[in-house]
């Protein structure tokens, strides 16, 4: 068995070369190929980006697209839809990560659940399409857990409990 010395393999540049994985080209050029992003653009015929947010029982359809900043959730303007500050904290949160504050319009449909879990359906449908719409983005908000969906789901009452999990009072008798 002779062993030839082309195909010894001696660090990793070694075995790159003989795979014909090296890189070709310049620097700059590698370089330029590394920066563009994986994923395309995804927009509609009127230049947003679409994406679906769901938490707990919450369903929002949510349309991004640049703008002055104006949210809009079922026909109302956020102010008013969720009135308490937290809820509109909650919704700004994907903005203020990627530092894109009153750089987008929001049109979102909201059906199901309470207005908290609303609120975070409409977070989870800004990001996705934030992230659909400049997919340089993708990694801050990914990073930042916006991307994926909170599974939590309120536990079913079950029978002869009081609750989910809570029994009714015990009594002598």
């Amino acid at each position: 068995m002779a062993d030839t010395t082309e195909n010894t393999v001696t660090d990793l540049a070694d075995l790159k070369t003989i795979a014909g994985d090296a890189p070709q080209g310049d620097a700059a050029e590698i370089a330029q190929r590394a920066e563009v992003p994986l994923r395309e653009q995804e927009l509609d015929k009127q230049g947003r980006a679409y994406a679906t947010g769901r938490r707990k029982d919450a369903t929002a359809r949510v349309w991004v697209k640049p703008g002055t900043g104006k949210i809009i959730i079922n026909g109302r303007d956020q102010e008013v839809y969720f009135a308490r500050p937290t809820l509109r904290l909650v919704i700004d949160q994907p903005f203020a990560i990627t530092e894109r504050q009153g750089q987008y319009d929001v049109i979102a449909t909201v059906k199901g659940g309470g207005l908290s879990g609303q609120a975070g359906a409409v977070k989870h449908g800004i990001a996705q399409a934030l992230a659909k719409y400049e997919p340089a983005l993708r990694s801050t908000v990914k990073a930042a857990g916006f991307l994926t969906r909170d599974s939590r789901v309120v536990e079913r009452k079950k029978f002869g409990r009081a609750k989910a999990r809570r029994s009714f009072q015990f009594s002598k008798r």
